[in-house]
């Protein structure tokens, strides 16, 4: 018998490894996970409790994923495990990264190429939150990339969890999103268990 536990949050946040899932989610909560500026810092998904009016709900910072994820390449199988479970996805794009061949859009691709071939999540809204914003070039990157994402129809927020400048909208609009997921679930019939004395 294997058994396989599977972390519930409301919110997961998905991005490449250190795009600044876990500096969003402290930023965000309470919860304080390891941050550093190597890829994989985060080896096991940190929760934590946001509060946005009257809506409180959890987000999940989970493993970075790269390329091959799906097929078990570095966490990835680990990471989508945990992704499945969550009701709303939030890419967490880096707009400062200056590695060859990344950008916003190449890494939400990537991401969402992952997602759709581990399959299961076409159904979870998503919001694009392009973090970094505190450095002159990645705000520049950005406002470039905005429109973009916009004519897909993804809503997008320009943030910097350093700064947490554009958390309120970003923390709203996943609070928005999760209202909305649960009215949809299906309600669990109550079950009453009588037992004799």
């Amino acid at each position: 018998v294997v058994l396989e536990l599977k972390t519930v949050a409301d919110v997961a946040l998905v991005g490449f490894p250190s795009a600044g899932k876990s500096s969003l989610v402290a930023a965000l909560s309470a919860a304080r996970p390891k941050i550093a500026d190597y890829p994989f810092t985060t080896l096991v998904p940190n929760l934590g409790v946001v509060t946005a009016g009257e809506v409180v709900f959890t987000v999940a910072d989970v493993p970075g994923l790269i390329p091959g994820a799906s097929q078990g390449r570095g966490l990835g199988l680990e990471f989508l495990r945990h992704v499945e479970r969550c009701a709303v996805l939030v890419h967490v794009l880096d707009c400062a990264t200056m590695e060859p061949g990344r950008d916003p859009l190449a890494d939400l691709d990537a991401i969402e190429a992952e997602l759709e071939e581990y399959g299961g999540l076409a159904d979870r809204p998503r919001l694009v939150a392009l973090n970094k914003v505190d450095v002159p070039d990645a705000r520049v990157l950005a406002e470039l990339v905005r429109p973009m994402l916009a004519e897909r129809g993804l809503p997008t927020f320009e943030i910097s969890a350093a700064t947490h400048e554009g958390l309120r909208p970003l923390s709203f609009a996943m609070a928005e999103q999760v209202v909305a997921a649960r009215a949809a679930a299906p309600v669990e019939p109550t079950r009453i268990v009588l037992t004799p004395k």
